[in-house]
């Protein structure tokens, strides 16, 4: 790949390594500063709930402007300042204070950031699974690496592993070179008139139930299998698989897209999402089976994600990108968000597989929703064709 294609992975690879650091290991780090499960489902969703708001603010700004780089810049600056809060917020709110503020800037700038690579693209649209998976291995990295560390020392000082690859994020955001992106113009279809074509609006509430499937993954995974018995090594030996998968299928992505198919891909994601969480909830005490069921990570995000990002393209067109891109990240946020929060309300009740039992539910409702849409098998593809 040419430079331009290079220093955009280099920002997806420090911008996932924040996340592969904090997803796996934020809510044992919550645990270690002695929160409880409720509380900890609370802070996770914070931070995700910001993806409610913050993506469609930046979205609406970078559609009007333009300059979407600026802002990616702005906000990965914005994210490391704040991130300093955490070294002295001990507190359950001035803990939920500094990661809301997070939250606002690290969740905001991916959505204009994946427009911009789009525009790098240009007609090789086709090729972003390859320029994406330097963020999962960036994921794999710190997701792997700390799960080792861990295990000789404290989760505590997981805030300083953070703040490096925050700052790493921030630098990698100034070597991208920019580039012109369209800003909206009032002779493209209206938001609300592309929001109100079926396919668009079943997509996004399938994107919606998917997310809410993945709280109990994201919030209580880590926590769920060290109740099981498995070592921190194990436990992030098993996320770095699970990207790995992801990487994989990255790879070879362009390949097929074409031949398949967004709906396709997006159906068969939906299925096997399913399939990963009943695994994890009702077979934890079988390693091979949970070491299996990370590879269905493939599925659950990397399939469903690169089919998202062509749908989106092709339904929001050049003048409303950053609004589409912002309404995929603002749904993702809520449905992980409002699943965290009702997760960590019934997780020391109840028995953990039947809240991935549940999980599994949301992705079975996902299917139903996309299925009643589909009328063709290419009907995602081709957005002239709808009312």
């Amino acid at each position: 790949m040419t430079s331009p294609f290079l220093r955009l992975g280099a920002f997806y690879f420090f911008y996932f390594a924040v996340i592969g650091g904090f997803q796996p290991y934020w809510g044992l780090y919550l645990q270690g500063q002695g929160f409880s499960p409720a509380a900890i489902g609370e802070l996770m969703a914070i931070v995700m709930a910001t993806r409610i708001i913050a993506p469609n603010f930046w979205g609406y700004i970078a559609d009007h402007t333009g300059k979407r780089l600026q802002l990616v810049r702005f906000g990965a600056f914005m994210m490391l300042l704040v991130w300093l809060g955490v070294f002295w917020a001990r507190e359950y709110w001035s803990l939920a204070l500094v990661l809301l503020a997070y939250g606002f800037f690290q969740n905001a700038i991916l959505a204009q950031f994946e427009a911009v690579t789009m525009a790098h693209l240009g007609a090789r649209r086709e090729r972003y699974s390859l320029i994406r998976l330097w963020g999962s291995l960036g994921f794999i990295v710190t997701g792997t690496g700390l799960g080792i560390l861990f295990d000789h020392i404290s989760v505590d000082s997981l805030p300083i592993w953070l703040l490096a690859c925050a700052l790493a994020t921030w630098l990698s955001s100034l070597l991208v070179p920019d580039i012109k992106t369209p800003k909206r113009h009032e002779a493209s279809d209206g938001l609300w008139t592309i929001l109100k074509r079926q396919p668009v609006w079943a997509f996004f509430l399938a994107h919606f139930l998917l997310q809410f499937s993945h709280a109990p993954y994201y919030t209580f995974y880590s926590i769920h299998l060290e109740e099981h018995g498995y070592s921190r090594t194990e436990i992030g030996w098993l996320w770095g698989v699970g990207v790995l998968a992801e990487i994989l299928l990255f790879l070879v992505m362009h390949r097929f897209m074409p031949w398949l198919g967004e709906m396709r891909l997006m159906l068969w994601s939906l299925l096997l999402a399913g399939m990963r969480w009943l695994v994890i909830g009702f077979m934890v005490d079988s390693h091979v089976a949970i070491w299996l069921a990370q590879l269905l990570h493939a599925a659950s995000f990397a399939t469903f994600h690169a089919a998202a990002m062509v749908l989106i393209y092709r339904h929001f067109g050049d003048g409303h990108q950053g609004q589409g891109q912002a309404i995929y990240s603002m749904l993702w946020g809520m449905g992980v968000a409002i699943g965290s929060l009702l997760t960590g309300m019934v997780w020391a009740a109840s028995t953990s597989a039947w809240v991935f039992a549940a999980a599994a539910l949301m992705c079975l409702l996902a299917w139903i929703v996309l299925m009643a849409a589909k009328q063709t098998p290419t009907s995602l593809l081709r957005p002239n064709h709808l009312a």
